[in-house]
């Protein structure tokens, strides 16, 4: 089992999470966070640290985010690891509540 970082994160993009990962599993694209599910040890650490509650187990991922699994695992191939916190972009407030926002995910 892995963690999956989900629709929250899109525009978000809070780093508070990298900070505590063991493995340094994140990857960052710009607009986002993804988990490497090889990476990940299913430490859980990274999930109480995401200020807008974007990490789920993959077996606890809503079923309106479940295409969020393979999107991580696709992503993480391609993206870059991020070990250190960055400040969050400065308009993620005003997005942490938005719904629907797959479509503004920047590859």
């Amino acid at each position: 089992m892995t963690y999956v970082v989900t629709e929250a994160c899109i525009k978000c993009k809070h780093t508070d999470c990298v900070d505590v990962c063991p493995v340094d599993a994140f990857r960052e694209g710009p607009n986002f966070l993804v988990i490497d599910p090889r990476e990940c040890i299913d430490c859980t650490l990274c999930v109480a640290e995401c200020p807008v509650d974007a990490i789920f187990s993959e077996d606890d991922v809503p079923a309106d985010q479940r295409q969020f699994i393979p999107l991580n695992e696709e992503l993480a191939k391609v993206w870059i690891p991020i070990v250190e916190v960055k400040p969050a972009p400065p308009d993620a407030g005003l997005w942490a509540t938005v719904k629907d926002k797959l479509k503004l995910l920047e590859r």
